[in-house]
C-alpha cells in the first residue's frame, strides 16, 4: 500500500491542533477520541478520519504528488501515537493529570515536527528498527500516475 506523503503530514497537523486542545482542557475523553483516530490509522492510514478529510477537502486542490511512500512506517507511527494517547487518556481519566500532561506534550511535539517539518519520529523509529534488524527499508517510489 502506498500513500500520498502529504496526507500523513496533514493528519499530523490536525493531530497537533487536537493535542493543543487536550492540553488546554485536560480532557481525557478527547485524548481517548484521538486514540481512536490513531487506532483506525494503525489498521489503514487511508481510512482514518483525518486522511478522509485530506482526500475530500485538501487533495483535490493540490497536484498529484511526485512520489508515494509506503504505508508501513506510517502505520507504525500511528501505533505509537495510539499507545501514547491511551496512556494520556488513562492519566487524565484516572486523576493522574501529570501523566496525561506529560504524555500529551510528548505526542504534541512529535505531531508538530511531522506537521510543520515533515519529520515523522515514528516513521524514523520504524526505519531505524528495520536497519538494525537487517531488513530492507521500504523506499518512496515515483508516482506512476504522473
Amino acid at each position: 500500500m502506498l500513500l500520498d506523503p502529504r496526507g500523513p503530514r496533514f493528519a499530523a497537523a490536525v493531530t497537533a491542533l487536537v493535542l493543543v486542545v487536550v492540553l488546554l482542557t485536560g480532557s481525557g475523553w478527547l485524548a481517548l477520541a484521538q486514540a481512536v483516530v490513531f487506532a483506525v490509522g494503525t489498521v489503514d492510514p487511508r481510512r482514518s478520519p483525518y486522511a478522509l478529510l485530506f482526500r475530500a477537502v485538501v487533495a483535490p486542490r493540490l497536484g498529484r504528488p511526485a512520489e508515494l511512500e509506503p504505508a508501513a512506517p506510517v502505520r507504525f507511527a500511528q501505533l505509537l501515537g495510539l499507545v501514547f494517547m491511551l496512556v494520556a487518556a488513562t492519566g487524565y481519566l484516572a486523576g493522574a493529570t501529570w501523566l496525561g500532561l506529560t504524555v500529551s506534550c510528548l505526542a504534541l511535539a512529535a505531531a508538530f515536527l511531522n506537521g510543520a517539518f515533515g519529520l515523522c519520529l515514528g516513521c524514523e523509529t520504524y526505519l531505524a528498527f528495520r536497519r538494525m534488524t537487517g531488513r530492507a527499508v521500504p523506499a518512496r517510489v515515483p508516482n506512476p500516475s504522473n
